[in-house]
């Protein structure tokens, strides 16, 4: 059923009533509007009329989305999402970052500034350690398909007073292609930082993963794949899902990687 089916029933002269459903994680839902499908990760508090919930689908990939009235779709029939009646005072204090977290925080419009990142994963990882942080100060986390236009996407943002640019890099080690375009793009208004990992997922350590260490991966051998076929993880979706879930907070990951994201969300908060 889609969003014009649930609609029709609305607008009916008998009007039906549409249950509401605890967001409890693990809940599969659709949104109907965008058509994505995923399981409840959490609910957050978004706007003065809504909460929001976190839904991630079979990709490992997350959304969030106001719990509007009648906004989903459970087996196909309109639902409306409401915040489950355990999670409504959460006894947490600290966020995975690590920073004190700030308890019944609502969404704030987006700063101008903004973090990039590498790549989806990149993302998702920032997001799911830091992203009470970065929510608190209005920062955007937008990926990347690489750093190799780096110095035309800056050039095409225009950072200035106000308008300040983070990019999270990997492999940033002297002499290699990632630390020439950082000095490339590094000014007043840009900071350039990195780990001197092949990929973000190298950045978790091998413990929260339950591996002695990363495999070496053979020169000529996409670094994902090969890590995938040397530790029996199937294709790279299914590693990204293994690695994800290892993580849980900051202390999953290695001293590089949150020193250079602690960095950067306070260069773009400064100005």
């Amino acid at each position: 059923m889609r969003s014009q089916d649930y609609g029709d029933v609305l607008a009916g002269r008998a009007r039906r009533v549409v249950p509401e459903v605890a967001a409890e994680p693990g809940v599969v839902v659709e949104e109907p509007g965008s058509g994505f499908c995923g399981a409840v990760l959490r609910v957050e508090r978004g706007t003065a009329r809504h909460d929001a919930v976190v839904l991630e689908d079979r990709h490992g990939r997350t959304r969030v989305f106001p719990m509007v009235p009648a906004g989903f779709l459970l087996e196909g029939r309109p639902v409306t999402l409401v915040r489950p009646a355990a999670a409504v005072a959460p006894a947490r204090r600290v966020s995975a970052s690590g920073s004190v977290r700030v308890e019944g925080l609502r969404a704030r419009t987006a700063a101008a500034s903004r973090i990039w990142v590498e790549g989806v994963h990149d993302a998702e990882l920032v997001e799911l350690v830091w992203g009470h942080d970065l929510r608190v100060e209005g920062v955007v986390v937008e990926p990347l398909d690489g750093v190799d236009h780096l110095v035309e996407a800056v050039a095409e943002f225009e950072p200035g007073p106000g308008r300040r640019l983070g990019v999270l890099v990997d492999h940033l080690v002297t002499g290699s292609k990632e630390a020439r375009v950082a000095e490339a793009v590094a000014g007043p208004h840009v900071m350039v930082t990195g780990h001197p990992y092949v990929d973000i997922w190298q950045a978790v350590k091998p413990a929260a993963v339950k591996i002695p260490a990363w495999p070496a991966v053979p020169r000529g051998v996409a670094w994902k794949d090969g890590v995938c076929a040397a530790l029996g993880w199937g294709d790279p979706a299914e590693g990204w899902r293994r690695v994800r879930a290892a993580v849980t907070g900051f202390r999953d990951l290695e001293a590089p990687l949150v020193g250079a994201v602690e960095r950067l969300i306070d260069f773009v908060t400064e100005g």
